[in-house]
This record gives C-alpha cells, sequence and structure tokens, in this order.
C-alpha cells in the first residue's frame, strides 16, 4: 500500500494530520494508494512557505520565468507516456484521453510563454505639461487552486501556468481522488528550472479548502467541480476579500436540425455523451432532434453505435471507448438516477444496468445508457449526471429546441449540428451559453481563448486560460509621473485638471 504525500517547499512532505483518504483503482475497485488530508496547520505551512518564497519569483523578469515554462513543455512532452499511466490508474480512463488530459494543459503553459507579451503595461507621453501616464501588471502573491478528478493534469495547468507565468506562488489543492499526478507536475516544475516554494501541492478535503478560503495571504482562488461547492467557495472566498473564479456544473445541450449529416451527428453524440465515461464538464448529456422524423433517424443511428462501444480497463488497450467512473458512490449515484428516468416515465431504450465486465466485476463500470422522450421536469434532464448517460428531447421546432438550451438553469457549453449558415448564425447570436459549437460536440476553445460558461456554470468575471488568465493572476497599477523642469513655484492646494 503505497502513502502518497504533500509537496511542500521543493520536498515530498508525510501528513501530520493522521487523516487519509483511499485512492482507488476504479477498474478493479481496489484500493492503491492512501493520500493525506491536510489540517489548518499543513495548510499554513505550505502559505507561509509560498510567501517567502514568492517576492524573489515575481522580481524575475517575464522572459526568465517564461523560460521554464518552455522547459517544463519539454518535460511534459518526455514523460507523456509515465504521465498518462499514473492519471489512467487513478482515474480510469483511457490512455488516448489521458494523454489528451495533459496534451490540454501543455497547451495552455505554451501560451504562457508569452507572458512578456502578455504582462505588457500602457504608457501615455505627455499627458500634461512633464506628466507621464502609465501602467504595470504585477503578480498578486499567493494564488491557491482547487481541482477536480476528472481532469488532474489539465486543471491544475490551466490555473497554475499562467499564476506562475504572472509571478505568483501557487498552492494547488487537488482531487484526493487523483493525486498522482499533480505531485509529479510539480516535480517537473522544479526539474524545469521553477525555485523551491513557488509550487506547493497540499492534499486534502474541506479542512484544507477552508484553511485557503480563510487565509489572509492567498489572495486569489480558482475552482472547478460542481456547483453548490462552487457557489460556496465563491461566496465564502469573496467575503474574505479573495479575487474568486469558480466553475460549477453543466447539462449540455446539442441541437440536431433536420438537415443535418446524421451519422457525424450520430458519432459525435456518441464521443461527446460517453467519452471519459461523461466525467467531463463539457460532456454533451442532452440530444434535442428537432422533429419527430429527425428523432426516429438519430435515434435509429445511436442505437447500433451505442451498443458496440467497447467498455474495459486502460491496459486492454488503444482501442478501448471507455473505461469506469472514479468511485463506487459515483458509480451508485448514476444507477440511482437512470432508475429515476424509468420510474418517471422516459424510454430507457439502451439499458446499461446490468453491465458486468469479466473479471473486473468489483470496478466501478457502468453500461452507456440512452433514453429516448425525456422532458424537462424530469431528474434526468435537470441533473447533472456525470456518466455515460445521454437524453433525447424531442423538440418540435427550433425555436422550441434553442429554448431547452436557453432555460436550462447551467449554460457551460452546447452545440448545434446542421448544413444552414442562417440557422447556425442566429444560434450563435442568440443562446446565452458560455461555449458555443456549430457542428463541434464539445467546444473546448484552445488555449489562445478563454474557457467559462454562463448562469450557474461559472462564477466570476473572468474565465481560465486565455488572455483572461493574465488578467486574473495580477492586479493593474498605474503611475502619473512629472519630472518639473525650471524652477518650481511653490505648492498647489486644488485638484487641478489636466491641461
Amino acid at each position: 500500500m503505497q502513502e502518497l504525500t504533500h509537496y511542500i517547499n521543493g520536498e515530498h512532505v508525510n501528513g501530520t494530520s493522521g487523516r487519509f483518504a483511499d485512492v482507488f483503482n476504479p477498474a478493479t475497485g481496489e484500493v492503491q494508494a492512501k493520500v493525506p488530508l491536510a489540517n489548518k496547520s499543513e495548510m499554513e505551512i505550505a502559505v507561509a512557505a509560498a510567501a517567502a518564497a514568492q517576492p524573489a519569483w515575481g522580481a524575475v523578469n517575464p522572459q526568465r520565468r517564461a523560460r521554464v515554462l518552455m522547459k517544463f513543455v519539454y518535460l511534459l512532452q518526455r514523460d507523456m507516456d509515465k504521465l498518462a499511466e499514473a492519471l489512467s490508474r487513478e482515474h480510469g480512463k483511457t490512455i488516448p484521453d489521458a494523454k489528451g488530459d495533459i496534451q490540454r494543459g501543455l497547451e495552455v503553459a505554451e501560451y504562457c510563454i508569452s507572458a512578456p507579451e502578455m504582462l505588457k503595461g500602457e504608457y501615455t507621453d505627455a499627458a500634461g505639461p512633464g506628466i507621464d501616464i502609465y501602467s504595470m501588471r504585477q503578480p498578486l502573491g499567493v494564488s491557491a487552486g482547487i481541482t477536480p478528478f476528472n481532469f488532474p493534469a489539465m486543471i491544475p495547468m490551466w490555473m497554475f501556468a499562467p499564476a506562475i507565468a504572472c509571478g505568483n506562488a501557487f498552492i494547488l489543492k487537488p482531487s484526493e481522488r487523483a493525486p498522482s499526478v499533480p505531485l509529479m507536475l510539480a516535480e517537473l516544475l522544479e526539474e524545469a528550472g521553477l525555485p523551491k516554494g513557488i509550487i506547493q501541492v497540499v492534499n486534502g478535503d474541506k479542512e484544507a479548502v477552508d484553511a485557503i478560503l480563510y487565509d489572509d495571504t492567498v489572495q486569489s482562488v480558482g475552482f472547478v467541480g460542481s456547483t453548490p461547492i462552487a457557489e460556496y467557495i465563491y461566496g465564502t472566498g469573496c467575503a474574505q476579500g479573495k479575487r474568486v473564479q469558480c466553475f460549477g456544473g453543466a447539462k449540455n445541450h446539442m441541437i440536431i436540425m433536420p438537415d443535418a449529416d446524421m451519422d457525424k451527428a450520430a458519432d459525435a453524440l456518441v464521443g461527446a455523451g460517453y467519452g471519459a465515461a461523461g466525467e467531463r464538464c463539457m460532456a454533451i448529456s442532452v440530444a434535442v432532434p428537432v422533429g419527430e422524423e429527425t428523432a426516429d433517424k438519430l435515434r435509429d443511428k445511436l442505437i447500433p453505435r451505442i451498443e458496440k462501444l467497447k467498455i474495459a480497463p486502460y491496459t486492454a488497450g488503444d482501442d478501448t471507448d471507455y473505461g469506469p467512473v472514479v468511485t463506487a458512490a459515483a458509480k451508485e449515484n448514476i444507477l440511482r438516477l437512470v432508475q429515476t428516468g424509468v420510474d418517471q416515465g422516459a424510454d430507457l431504450v439502451v439499458d446499461g444496468r446490468d453491465f458486468s465486465l469479466q473479471g473486473y466485476e468489483d470496478g466501478f463500470f457502468v453500461g452507456p445508457h440512452l433514453f429516448d422522450n425525456v422532458t424537462k421536469d424530469m431528474d434526468i434532464y435537470k441533473t447533472e449526471i456525470f456518466g455515460p448517460v445521454l437524453s433525447m428531447v424531442r423538440a418540435q421546432s427550433y425555436e422550441e429546441a434553442l429554448g431547452l438550451a436557453m432555460d436550462h438553469e447551467y449554460g457551460n457549453g452546447t452545440a448545434i449540428f446542421t448544413r444552414d449558415g442562417d440557422a447556425a448564425r442566429d444560434f450563435v447570436n442568440r443562446v446565452n451559453v458560455g461555449m458555443v459549437g456549430v457542428n463541434v460536440p464539445i467546444p473546448v476553445p484552445l488555449a489562445y481563448h478563454t474557457f467559462g460558461g454562463w448562469k450557474k456554470s461559472a462564477f466570476g468575471d473572468l474565465n481560465q486560460h486565455g488572455p483572461d488568465a493574465f488578467k486574473f493572476y495580477t492586479r493593474t497599477k498605474t503611475v502619473t509621473s512629472r519630472w518639473p523642469s525650471g524652477i518650481k513655484e511653490g505648492g498647489e492646494f486644488h485638484f487641478k485638471q489636466m491641461d
């Protein structure tokens, strides 16, 4: 039984709280490691070390900070296979999916190499007689990130790469369900030349989260997870005077117009709905075909594709479509919600409740499910299931389909599949959702654009990565400067307008 550690001030440090969480192998159901859960005093030690190290790092010019990230990107590529295997072993996702997780984080680190350009201020010469005005972007100091189990490489990198590029120190509180890869990333950062103390990895649960939220030294907090916890962290962090960005749940709709290519739409739905066992905040969980004929065609295309999915552990090969969900509790919750769908009258046309994988009966595998004739009042429509469950809600018109996406409390991602440019343009302009795909099922922006939802999917003014990240992890200081020429004639005691 492996006992994991924290990573504080450049060293692996054993937990001292006496509390541990089990880290499972989701494919077998076995406990493969124990991870320490930090208490308040352990978090304070990490924050103090970060605060001590940050001023010197903040004084390093942005170009030299960017070189550390340049080396870090190289090391990620060097260790890709090792990182992906560790990620799959704890999360359960396939190796190609694990590599995609790492790659999307790597791309944000690549973007942050542009820190010298992104951190440039503004300058106005001769704003008044002998007066110049300029602005500077300066680091906040110590920032923190609280990250989820489903992307244990990507989302930490979405947070710490821009924070570090801006000159901050960073406290990472990863998910206790998948803690190994974040510890490995910290090691790689210091191998790349990051000074000790700039990245701290402190494992924990709510006690560690609250220690971050109530620590006056921590200036900003990022979070990705469920909406109830996002609301708690956002409200608590803001009340403590911190800069906070929180990203919560999702219920992503894909509208399928009658003119869409049904084969492409069905392929997109299967990949977006069942990839990573549905454990993605950008998964498509609601298919909205427009018109009964469209719905019938789509259903006929989906059923054979879903029934052919290969569900297996990551060790079964790269042709595996998806693996287990992360815990037994997650599996139980998914199956409970499936049963509510049946009880509330939805048609379960693909029933994965009896799925069992020979030799892995104790693993957390969930078979694929497809519901048809789902209505807005059903729990499976309103709730984020976070599992391999796709619901079809039949709409009789484009306006009805658009209204479904707009009326839902979540607004993370959505998509429309159509050949009609006018319909696509109208959808893009009107839908009140943060990320929109046109014939793209999972519209996750690339690193140089920003990622963020609307409504109850996001809390805070700025999105993740892209230009917003450099705004979030810095403060703007504006300087008005005058170098007098000639003889000074005395003080002025009123507020004088610029000439």
